[in-house]
This record gives structure tokens, sequence and C-alpha cells, in this order.
């Protein structure tokens, strides 16, 4: 894939999906916005913003939520981070991240309808931050439900941290840690509210 095809499924996707609600509408439509504003959109190289891809990880009971504790936030979030000029898609892109960052390599976008460019979109989110590069800059992030398979004994599935963590662990929905992100117990209502195709 190209930048420029990355940013045309990136317009497809956020023009197709069914907002929840007003304020997730009124994102969608800044999104639009910056990406019709600017070609370079979805890539870090875009200093004044740039679209993310977050992946919401739940184990197949829908009980657990993979969160990772950031270095530079130093919360417990999402996994996710930026596209890459090879991503087909943004949800291609948190999938990769989701799969990076956790070392399950077999984790799948929840979606009831995979051929559906804006399928598995279920949050949109926007925070200002400083990016490896040293930049103050902004995501735009489009966040994703990704399952993890079951395991044959019913245990919560490994996980293997990367160097971009500080940890990594599942935590109960319901039980989330004290220093969670301002947002998750709001993205994860989101992605269990908006079904499940599995």
């Amino acid at each position: 894939m190209t930048a420029e095809s990355l940013h045309a499924s990136a317009v497809e996707a956020l023009t197709r999906w069914e907002t929840p609600d007003p304020d997730q509408d009124s994102l969608r439509h800044t999104y639009l916005a910056f990406l019709a504003a600017s070609s370079q959109g979805c890539l870090r190289a875009s200093a004044a913003g740039h679209l993310t891809g977050s992946a919401i990880v739940f184990d197949a009971t829908r009980r657990h939520v993979l969160l990772t504790l950031h270095p530079r936030v130093g919360k417990w979030i999402q996994l996710g981070g930026h596209c890459e000029p090879t991503d087909d898609s943004l949800a291609d892109a948190a999938l990769r991240e989701a799969r990076e960052e956790s070392g399950m390599p077999e984790l799948v976008l929840d979606t009831t309808d995979p051929a559906d460019p804006g399928g598995g979109i279920v949050h949109l989110h926007t925070h200002p931050i400083t990016c490896s590069l040293g930049v103050p800059t902004r995501h735009l992030d489009v966040r994703y439900r990704v399952i993890a398979a079951p395991t044959s004994d019913g245990e919560l599935p490994q996980v293997v941290r990367s160097d971009e963590s500080v940890d990594l662990r599942w935590w109960p929905v319901d039980a989330l840690p004290d220093d969670a992100g301002d947002d998750i117990a709001t993205l994860i209502d989101a992605a269990l509210r908006d079904g499940s195709s599995r």
C-alpha cells in the first residue's frame, strides 16, 4: 500500500462508520475535514496531527481487557499507535500495533462485516501528545475492538510485553486500575455496547 491509499481507506472508513451518538459524529466530521486538508494526515510526519489506530483488546469472554502501562503517558491505556505507509487501512494499523505490543499474532478484528471499511470502529478520541520525534502534536485516534483467541484451558491468553510498554496485563472490565487512562472506561463501554460478531 501507499500513503495515498491509506489516506483514501481512512476517508472511506470514517465516511461509512455509523456513529453511536452526536459527539462521536461531530468527531467523525472533524477527522474527515482534517483528512480533506492533509493528504499526509495518516502519517506521523504530519506535525499538525495525525490519525492513529488503537485496539481495545478483549479476551474471548469479553470479561477482561488488555491494557499497557504507557511509558510517556504514565497510565494504563489501550494498545495502538502510528500508521505506516504499508498498512492497508486504519484497522490494519490498529491490529498490527496490537499484535506487536502484545506478542499475540492470533488477535482478530471483531466486526460484523469484514468487508465494510467502517466496520470495527467503536470510538474516536483526540488528545495532545509529544510523539517519539519529540514534537508536540495531537493524535486523532480511531479505535477498534479486537479479540484474543480462546485458550484450550480457559485461562487468559499469555502476553509478551514489548519495549514500548512499562507493563502489560489483563484487567477485569469491571475492575480497572486506579491509574487507567481518563477515557478507558468510556472506551470499554463503547466497545462492549457495540456488540460482537463472534
